[in-house]
């Protein structure tokens, strides 16, 4: 399986009056393999770095309990990341999933509590709301041709207002009947952990080894081209945005089990954070080009920078500040493969 998927759009090549066929956008070229497996080594080695580093300033840090807590911690950052790059892939963005996180685990509290539904049922009305908002956030993006930045904006407050509505703008204690989807079970991790590492697997065969993959990388590659292959982009981009708002609802039920509460307060700041680990993974804020499993080592970065932060003590503002330059940094960095990669086009 290929780490890193990019490739340009299909080209018509089929004739008059007949759509092309889509190409296959998987990277079989020596350079491909290169640069995927530098993307894959960069981001160990920074993960490697920051253990030594962290090991050495906190004793505790290079413990099981450390990075048992790290992998119990990632579930809801990673499942909405794994929506997040297919978004950025079409070269869109998504900024409201932390006020979807929110509002579905509002959701999945009042189910649970005043309708007195278990954690299945919660689980699935949580994410049939984030797959609500994602639909409203594509087909508005789609149908108006407006940019998904200012779509998106607008549903992140409108779902953070309805958060606190939803739940009186008072937290909602939930406890053991979700607390369990973080509890430590197999080698101390959690359900949660296992069900992220299934999603973010089988995305990646979705990304790398289908049509419907294919299809993402072409319309972040060059949208038109793949009008004049056949392809209509529109139900796509409106498939994509709604499933990145149902893995932000599944999202907000793994924040509301750690937290053993559903907290109308919970996301905000989470779409930067999400963005973030993505970028770090290598996935293109222009589009065209992105990979699921580099996105959970983007996770972990980040995981194992706040964690490594908080262990030496540093102040709240000073990890905000920290936090705030790996996102500028990533973002140049992108920018900088971006530009090798068309002048090595030319």
């Amino acid at each position: 399986m290929n780490d890193t998927t990019s490739a340009p759009a299909p080209a018509p090549t089929a004739g008059p009056g007949k759509p092309a066929p889509l190409t296959s956008t998987v990277p079989t070229t020596r350079g491909a393999l290169a640069g995927t497996l530098a993307n894959v080594g960069g981001l160990l080695v920074a993960l490697i770095l920051m253990c030594v580093l962290f090991g050495s300033l906190s004793q505790y840090f290079f413990t099981a309990e450390t990075f048992v807590t790290i992998a119990n911690d990632i579930p809801a950052i990673a499942v909405t990341a794994v929506g997040m790059t297919f978004v950025l892939i079409i070269a869109g963005i998504d900024l409201s999933v932390g006020s979807v996180m929110a509002i579905s685990a509002a959701t999945a509290g009042i189910a649970m509590l005043q309708w007195h539904w278990p954690l299945v049922p919660a689980t699935i009305v949580a994410m049939v709301t984030g797959l609500v908002a994602g639909t409203i956030n594509g087909s508005i993006s789609v149908a108006f041709r407006l940019p998904s930045f200012i779509v998106t904006l607008g549903m992140l407050e409108v779902a953070r207002g309805a958060a606190y509505l939803a739940t009186g703008s008072r937290t909602q204690y939930i406890g053991g009947p979700i607390e369990w989807l973080s509890a430590p079970k197999l080698f101390g991790l959690s359900p949660a952990f296992a069900i992220a590492i299934v999603i973010i697997v089988v995305a990646q065969v979705v990304l790398t080894r289908t049509v419907f993959g294919r299809c993402m990388i072409g319309i972040g590659t060059n949208e038109e081209a793949m009008r004049l292959a056949g392809v209509d982009p529109r139900p796509i981009k409106i498939a994509v945005f709604a499933l990145a708002g149902l893995l932000a609802g599944l999202g907000g039920v793994f924040q509301a089990s750690r937290l053993e509460a559903a907290d109308p307060n919970a996301g905000i700041g989470a779409e930067l954070v999400v963005i973030a680990s993505v970028v770090i993974g290598g996935t293109s804020l222009m589009g065209g080009r992105g990979s699921v499993i580099n996105t959970l080592f983007g996770v972990l970065v980040i995981s194992v920078l706040e964690a490594g932060l908080a262990q030496i003590g540093a102040s709240e503002p000073t990890k905000r500040i920290i936090t705030g330059c790996v996102i500028i940094v990533a973002v140049v960095l992108d920018m900088l493969r971006e530009r090798r990669a068309k002048r090595s086009a030319a």
